[in-house]
């Protein structure tokens, strides 16, 4: 017989006394959640964002509608019915409907919350949205009004028990730690049962990135990298590395021009490893560590490694996807800052402007390096692994010295060219360029001179399309005051 007891609550849910716990303990002995502060799922600053009309909410309806008919994969309906049987009173509160998600660590499935009315739902970002309806219709056997309830929706992470306990602990911990922040998924609870461990989030309604992107324009694009950059902004105060930033771990809804910052599992808090790299050591004492090394000293180019290599080898956390590690996570930098979300959030807009997805596809770090250095150059990818105590040499032919300019690649990548004097080309336009200034400040070699979030969002690409009266008013927040220098 199952236990009726709910994963997640217990049957003081009228009150207002709520503790929002992520213990792992038995599902029965689950308080209920204190409710996340007002929603994350916000409109990006002095943005004026459209809101949907009726006919768009009811095609979203019909949708969802059509979502439920789609035939599932037999496997995948077997995983989820197992899974509703493991856990005790599953079935009371939750009706998972399919698989929208599934990574190395966790899978993440769509459910319906069957108890949602019974609970403080001011997490809901949906419910600013709420319109004016017509009367609901009556039923013929009686005068009482009928409404038909639109069911609501959740996103339940399942996440695997191969997974380290710590690790575990670290994601509910950090996305507690960011419950509140703009535009950054909150954790609604999470409870445990035997070796199942489930997190449920908010289901945010999106579409494939795939989809869109090459259809997006220049401010279609500030405007998700604005969105995306606010989420940064907020993880980065709280010194939180995300460590995974790609286009699939940013829903994005073109649509109502939403987005959200979701997937914590690789996240950590900067500065927990602790241990030195050359990186932040003063210029003039990494110059001398760089002409007494035994490379510099040898007289000749010493390519390869030894066949006994007796040192010790570096270890360094290299986690993310890839494609979108920043050169200091493949040089195996021991100092990582936030700057490494930076470089990803970089490529994902080089993704957009060259139409290509994914634009770098590497199998290992050694393919990685060399993609970088194809465009940067062996000169400009030489001092940046010098700043990390790593010496880089190739004798690939196909590797130059200088490498390329953005413009460049995104112009060959788009099939266009800069155009001559008989003006038959197709150049970049005032806010492709702008955009490749940003791009630049982002994709920096050098982490310490890369933008921050928050520098990022002043950036003018990420204002394109503002209200000019807000835009000015935000550049005097952060200008000087005027001096005098009368005599």
């Amino acid at each position: 017989m199952e236990n009726s007891q709910p994963p997640h609550v217990n049957d003081s849910h009228t009150s207002q006394q709520h503790a929002h716990t992520f213990s792992m303990v038995d599902p029965s002995a689950y308080a209920q959640p204190q409710p996340p502060p007002q929603p994350n799922y916000v409109q990006p600053r002095h943005a004026a964002l459209e809101e949907p009309d009726e006919e768009q909410l009811s095609s979203e309806e019909e949708e969802e509608e059509e979502e439920e008919e789609e035939a599932i994969d037999p496997a995948i309906v077997k995983d989820m019915e197992q899974l509703q049987r493991q856990i005790p009173g599953f079935r009371n509160h939750y009706r998972l409907i399919k698989r929208i998600g599934e990574g190395t660590f966790s899978t993440v499935y769509k459910a319906e919350d069957l108890l949602y009315d019974n609970y403080d739902n001011s997490w809901d970002f949906e419910l600013e949205d709420h319109k004016w309806e017509a009367p609901p219709i009556k039923t013929r056997h009686n005068n009482r009004p009928y409404t038909k309830r639109q069911p609501k929706f959740v996103a339940i992470k399942k996440i695997y028990v191969t997974s380290s306990p710590q690790r575990i602990l670290n994601e509910l911990e950090l996305l507690h730690d960011l419950r509140g922040c703009e535009a950054v998924c909150p954790l609604i609870t999470a409870f445990r049962y035997t070796d199942q461990v489930l997190a449920v989030l908010p289901y945010f309604r999106h579409t494939d990135f795939r989809d869109y992107f090459r259809h997006m324009t220049m401010r279609d694009t500030s405007m998700y990298l604005r969105l995306l950059f606010i989420a940064l902004e907020n993880v980065h105060e709280h010194h939180i590395l995300h460590r995974d930033i790609k286009p699939t771990n940013f829903l994005y809804n073109p649509k109502t021009q939403r987005g959200v910052l979701v997937d914590f599992g690789l996240a950590e808090r900067e500065g927990v490893d602790g241990k030195p790299c050359v990186c932040h050591e003063r210029p003039e004492r990494r110059r001398e560590r760089i002409e007494s090394s035994l490379a510099a000293n040898s007289g000749r180019t010493q390519l390869g490694y030894p066949e006994h290599d007796t040192r010790p080898s570096r270890r360094a956390n290299r986690a993310g996807t890839r494609g979108f590690r920043a050169p200091e996570v493949l040089f195996k930098c021991t100092e990582q800052t936030t700057k490494l979300d930076i470089w990803s959030a970089g490529v994902i807009l080089l993704t957009i402007m060259s139409k290509r997805f994914p634009f770098f596809n590497s199998s290992d770090d050694v393919d990685a390096l060399i993609e970088i250095s194809t465009i940067f150059g062996t000169r400009e990818m030489k001092k940046a692994g010098l700043l990390h105590g790593c010496v880089l040499e190739t004798t690939l032919p196909t590797i130059g010295t200088n490498g390329f300019t953005l413009e460049k690649i995104i112009l060959w990548s788009t099939c266009r060219t800069e155009g001559g004097s008989d003006g038959k080309g197709d150049p970049l336009n005032e806010e492709e360029l702008l955009a490749v200034d940003f791009l630049k400040r982002c994709m920096t070699l050098d982490p310490s001179k890369r933008l921050s979030a928050k520098e990022a969002l002043q950036h003018d690409f990420l204002r394109l399309g503002l209200p000019q009266a807000e835009t000015d008013e935000e550049l005097n927040l952060v200008q000087p005051p005027a001096h005098s220098f009368d005599a």
